[in-house]
């Protein structure tokens, strides 16, 4: 397969060159230092850690404190925080530049998942105007050298869009990049993604890059987002479930360069069994091959494995265990052609976006109780 290269320049965040201008997206119980290394191992671009709470965070909660932990290879560091209360986040953002853990903070308004909508949180918390720029305003003072980006979803529904406003108000604050998904918190990730509003956030915010996510399945997909949005750099997400090799891809396709071959299954099995070595590195043997098991049907998808194997696979408990059920697998079997640019990961449907009581009625308005920080980091 050829590719045409998108325009050279490269994505800058605050000090920090993005080559190729491609980001690992924030996803919850994926983007762990596990995951983050084989990504990186294949190439180029910035690397997000999970969403982590600045309320677990300033309280120092264990678990929290361990995901904060970047691997020794990790330049620049990337952490994504998640906050409703403008003091809390300044507080947390001021901890990570005092202890130095962090190179780059990025805020996460585009979760729409309903235990963070009920509370004003996520993709819910732009329509209060105010408080956005409260907490924008208190990252950004906290974070003094180091660069502050956000990421976004176009607003709630259709008719309570936020996106075009959110993106001036952190054009204003200070920030040094925004990240838009193609939809509402109401579509999830259903449908079809409008990479047009993209564009129109481009023509908006014109002083800081704009980046792009939403149906990036292939490293042609992120070529054509950037030609059709004027989009700086793209926000890659579930495209990469089950294939850290995508960055190989993109690292080739922003180069002119044809991308290549796809692995066999088993290519793919090596890389699953030394994804599941890192998390057992990473958390035990028992609960990291616990926690590997989620990844299990991205990697195998559209592959020619039996039903009884990949049942097997998802309950592994142990190294060796996963070693004897790869072992039985048609290691010469190609990658399957017809899951290639198909969607991966969560799809769903539509839904009506639940939302704390009279929170449509007015956009200004001060803050959130604490009931709408979430309790633990990652999810």
């Amino acid at each position: 397969m050829t590719t045409t290269a998108a325009p050279a320049a490269s994505l800058r965040v605050g000090p920090h060159q993005v080559w190729p201008p491609v980001v690992l997206a924030p996803m919850a119980g994926i983007t762990n230092a596990p995951f983050r290394r084989l990504c990186r191992d294949y190439g180029g671009g910035l690397f997000v850690s999970e969403m982590i709470t600045t309320r677990a965070l300033v309280e120092r909660d264990p678990e929290t404190m361990r995901l904060i932990e970047f691997g020794s290879e990790e330049s620049p560091r990337s952490l994504q925080l998640y906050g409703v209360d403008p003091h809390v986040v300044g507080e947390a953002v001021t901890m990570l530049v005092a202890e130095d853990r962090a190179d780059h903070i990025d805020l996460n308004f585009g979760c729409p998942v309903p235990k963070v909508t009920r509370r004003g949180g996520g993709a819910a918390l732009p329509w209060k105007r105010d408080l956005l720029r409260a907490i924008l305003e208190a990252a950004v003072k906290a974070a003094g050298p180091l660069p502050v980006t956000m990421k976004m979803r176009m607003g709630i529904d259709a008719d309570h869009l936020t996106y075009l406003e959110a993106g001036r108000i952190a054009e204003d604050s200070g920030l040094t990049a925004v990240a838009l998904h193609g939809r509402t918190a109401a579509q999830a990730y259903s449908g079809q993604a409008d990479w047009s509003a993209i564009a129109r956030l481009k023509e908006h915010v014109r002083s800081i890059p704009v980046l792009g996510n939403g149906d990036l399945w292939e490293a042609d997909d992120a070529l054509r987002m950037m030609r059709e949005t004027g989009a700086d750099g793209v926000v890659v997400g579930r495209g990469c479930l089950g294939r850290p090799w995508l960055f190989r891809s993109f690292d080739r396709a922003f180069a002119g360069l044809p991308d290549e071959p796809h692995p066999s299954l088993g290519q793919v099995a090596a890389v699953m069994r030394r994804h599941a070595g890192l998390m057992a590195q990473w958390l035990g043997e028992d609960k990291g091959s616990r926690e590997f098991r989620k990844h299990v049907s991205w990697y195998l998808k559209g592959f020619p494995v039996g039903g009884d194997t990949r049942q097997r696979l998802g309950l592994v408990s142990s190294l060796a265990e996963l070693d004897d059920l790869l072992g039985t697998l048609d290691a010469s079997a190609p990658f399957p052609d017809d899951v290639l640019a198909a969607p991966r990961g969560r799809l769903g449907s539509p839904r009506r976006v639940v939302l704390p009581d009279g929170w449509l009625a007015d956009r200004s308005g001060g803050g959130l109780d604490s009931s709408a920080e979430l309790a633990v980091s990652g999810g």
